[in-house]
């Protein structure tokens, strides 16, 4: 079996890590990721290149091709080797449109009364955004329609200041098309506890994973920029301290009615499915989709993974998939980033990554936007690499995956407060807060 893994960042290192001695591993990505240029027979080149990629896949006479990030999924990467006969885990470019496009993703959670939808509006010009958030009156979410990577979404109460700062964000958002559109999505504001849920997708049965949470915020306390993700954690259950069972199965439930209308409206959905959930007073909300992994949350759930990867793989290719198994354990991934991230970062950096240490210390590495050149590891502006240590508890993890981070030397900081006892109950009472 010959499988293709496209991209370059850490979610992809840990994709190809869970085929690794389970078939034979080819990857197309950007720069040289040292994590999967060790264990794969690859070709540097963009991941958006969807003709080179295609040659690539063609030469090698791939079977399978596992697409990491949404892009080229955006582009049709799925459609241009189904083309070619090669069996693809990841949706085809309308399928995609779940991620790609928030209308559609609304859209379709109101024609098919999906539950767990919120109260939303799109618009293409000033007035009428002006004359809805007068009228709403209560704190909005203003979100481009297309894909800005994870930072183009604003909240008032937090980046917004008053719903007039909100008004001239909207208006950005159509004026410049940023995420591709000349238009704006604006919705209620959720009030509750972020967590993710992500499903294998065979195109009409879901293997949901364990529930992760994010944390998107820059600096420790939640302060700062919203940024691609500094860590996450996950829970022995499957669940987190903060969401119960029935919650989760509601989310789950969300996930399987989304599959059924995606099928129904555009052919079926095949893949990664990850649902970005809010859980407020009365149940799940449905923030947004991705389609494909979460980055970190793929580290986390493919580091607990006990079920072959590429059976999986093939299940989902086939339409056949079974059920998954993973180990009933805790996690904690943490992002080493460069001085300065999200904004101000200087690339070209030097860092010094002691694999073999991180190792001892009971952590696993994933690299993510990194350049490998005569040996040595340069940064980029983006985040680094990833750290992962699994545990009996979120606090062992936590504590082992804190203790690996010394081993990464550099102009570099990490959130030391992810997966900590004092954040996780911060979630918990914040929780309870909201029922009350």
């Amino acid at each position: 079996m010959k499988i293709l893994v496209v991209g370059t960042g850490a979610r992809e290192h840990a994709i190809c890590k869970a085929v690794e001695g389970n078939a034979e591993l080819y990857s197309v990505m950007s720069n040289k990721n040292p994590g999967i240029a060790r264990i794969s027979k690859y070709q540097i080149g963009s991941e958006n290149d969807i003709e080179a990629v295609k040659k690539f896949a063609v030469e090698n006479k791939i079977d399978i091709a596992v697409i990491g990030p949404e892009a080229p999924l955006e582009k049709g990467i799925v459609d241009a080797l189904q083309a070619e006969g090669i069996g693809c885990v990841g949706p085809t470019m309308e399928a995609a449109k779940i991620e790609t496009d928030k209308v559609f993703m609304r859209n379709l959670f109101e024609n098919y009364k999906i539950p767990g939808s919120l109260t939303y509006r799109v618009f293409d010009n000033y007035e009428d955004i002006s004359d809805f958030i007068d009228e709403f009156g209560e704190d909005i979410v203003v979100k481009p329609v297309g894909l800005t990577g994870g930072k183009g979404v604003k909240i008032v109460g937090e980046q917004l200041k008053d719903l007039e700062e909100a008004k001239n964000y909207a208006k950005e958002v159509v004026d410049t098309k940023m995420g591709g559109y000349a238009s704006v999505v604006l919705e209620e504001r959720a009030i509750g506890e972020e967590f993710t849920v992500q499903a294998f997708v065979d195109g009409k049965n879901i293997a949901p994973m364990p529930a992760a949470q994010d944390h998107p915020y820059a600096f420790e306390g939640d302060e700062g920029p919203i940024t691609g993700g500094m860590g996450s954690y996950s829970d022995k259950g499957g669940l987190l301290p903060f969401l119960d069972k029935k919650s989760y199965d509601e989310s789950v439930k969300i996930m399987e009615e989304t599959v059924k209308a995606i099928n129904k409206e555009v052919g079926p959905y095949k893949g990664f499915l990850y649902g970005q959930f809010m859980l407020c007073r009365d149940g799940p909300k449905l923030i947004e989709y991705n389609a494909r992994f979460g980055d970190p949350e793929a580290m986390n759930v493919l580091s607990l993974l006990e079920s072959n990867f590429v059976d999986i793989c093939e299940g989902i290719v086939d339409g056949n998939l079974k059920g998954v198994k993973f180990e009933d354990k805790a996690t904690v991934c943490k992002y080493i980033v460069p001085d300065g991230y999200p904004g101000n970062a200087v690339p070209n950096q030097v860092i010094d990554v002691n694999e073999s240490k991180i190792n001892e210390a009971g952590a696993q590495v994933y690299y993510a936007a990194v350049n490998e050149k005569d040996g040595k590891v340069y940064t980029s502006s983006s985040r680094a690499l990833g750290l992962v240590a699994i545990g009996e508890s979120i606090e062992e993890a936590e504590k082992l995956c804190e203790d690996a981070t010394k081993y990464v030397k550099g102009d570099v900081y990490h959130r030391r407060d992810v997966g900590t006892t004092d954040l996780v109950q911060k979630r918990v009472k914040h929780m309870e807060e909201i029922r009350e």
